[in-house]
């Protein structure tokens, strides 16, 4: 098999540096451009600048657009402007990092159906698939903890979700609560019952479990740490532990990188990996399901690299090799 030619668009962002990263130590692609205007003629390693003698490649202001697959890196709102302005060939598949074509109003644009690219639950559609939308990293983090339970029909009530993320969630554009003063030793609230991934979390619920009419009730929170989302969700849940535990381990039974552990969950297991962990916690009638996943990697580019694994008929694990070191 000929390697996969690649192109990224867009390539100076956090999602786009860890895709760089990815595709280049990946057995089966070849980078063939990265697109970005504002650095176009510099070599990537001017701005990725970890990947000084990791490659010669600069980035481009011209699209190639034979290749095999394009991943979209930009700003949300901005993929649907770029496959106005620009053609691809018809055999080009596309993965959407942004939240354009997410939701189900969206997913047709100019001929193109694309399908919502959680593995975990459309998998076998991906892997038919022309056309990617890459979930959002808090709504992967939530719907992996939650799925399960809407499966089975036992979402019964509204579901509270408290979730923190990393500094890089943020994107690399400053404003006044990215710039380190502000972050370091703080934490605070954002966008609350009003984030913009609600809507796809909602949507693959109902997809699952079409006679839920709760609310789920998410409050975000930003983190003074570089990445990483630890969310926990809580909600009603009448069997035992142990029922909750098999429920969730059959779900996930042939899930390539989401995991039960019987152990309580912190950043670090999950930081520069693919994974999702996820705990589970009985207390009266409440169930508590703690979801911990490295935003840039199973909530960006790691997913859609995972995304495209299935969409050529790969390994789904190519490339996404557990981390070497704990620390």
């Amino acid at each position: 098999m000929k390697n996969i030619q690649v192109g990224i668009i867009g390539g100076a962002g956090y999602t786009a540096g860890e895709l760089i990263r990815l595709l280049l130590n990946h057995p089966n692609t070849e980078l063939n451009f990265v697109y970005s205007t504002s650095n176009a003629g510099n070599k990537l390693s001017y701005v990725h600048q970890d990947l000084v003698g990791a490659t010669e490649l600069t980035f481009t202001d011209t699209v190639n657009p034979d290749v095999d697959v394009v991943f979209l890196c930009l700003g949300h709102g901005n993929s649907v402007r770029f496959l106005k302005e620009n053609t691809l060939s018809e055999t080009t598949k596309i993965i959407d990092l942004g939240n354009d074509f997410r939701l189900t109003a969206d997913r047709n644009f100019n001929g193109k159906t694309f399908v919502y690219g959680l593995p975990e639950l459309n998998k076998h559609a991906i892997e038919k698939a022309r056309y990617i939308a890459n979930p959002g990293c808090f709504a992967t983090a939530i719907q992996l903890g939650v799925l399960p339970l809407a499966y089975a029909g036992l979402l019964k009530n509204d579901v509270h979700v408290n979730a923190v993320t990393g500094a890089t969630g943020a994107g690399t554009s400053l404003s006044s609560t990215t710039h380190f003063t502000w972050r370091d030793n703080n934490v605070s609230v954002y966008k609350a019952f009003t984030h913009q991934h609600l809507g796809e979390i909602n949507q693959s619920v109902n997809q699952l479990q079409t006679d839920f009419k709760s609310d789920i009730l998410f409050i975000p929170n930003r983190g003074n740490f570089s990445r990483g989302i630890f969310a926990t969700l809580y909600t009603d849940f009448e069997g035992t532990l142990e029922e909750a535990q098999k429920l969730y381990e059959s779900f996930y039974e042939a899930a390539k990188f989401t995991f039960i552990s019987q152990e309580n969950l912190h950043l670090k297991q999950v930081v520069n990996t693919n994974k999702c962990l996820i705990h589970l916690h009985k207390y009266q009638g409440k169930i508590l399901i703690t979801s911990i996943i490295d935003n840039l990697l199973k909530g960006a580019s790691g997913q859609a690299v995972q995304n495209m694994n299935l969409m050529f008929g790969l390994e789904e694990t190519t490339g996404l090799h557990l981390k070497a070191s704990y620390f």
